[in-house]
């Protein structure tokens, strides 16, 4: 089942603009969760319906356990979305 989630990001930007986010944090059952993104796996950008957005596919310990799961941000909106 996947989930998704407007999340909080906190990214550094090189200086050609290169996105690279660090970690991000939800809310999940009144409880507010901090996620150090660990690695980032792949980077691809996409035009989905007209909306220029990036897709990363990063890992981190969630609760213990590594996962794998795609972040994505929305560049018309500004917004990111996490997918678990």
């Amino acid at each position: 089942m996947k989930v998704s989630k407007v999340i909080q990001v906190i990214a550094w930007f090189d200086e050609k603009g290169k996105i690279r986010p660090v970690r991000f944090r939800y809310e999940d059952e009144e409880e507010l969760k901090v996620i150090i993104i660990e690695e980032i796996l792949n980077r691809e950008f996409k035009n989905l319906g007209g909306t220029p957005t990036w897709t990363f596919t990063c890992t981190s310990k969630i609760d213990g356990k590594k996962n794998i799961y795609h972040i994505k941000y929305d560049m018309l909106s500004n917004r990111w979305i996490v997918f678990f």
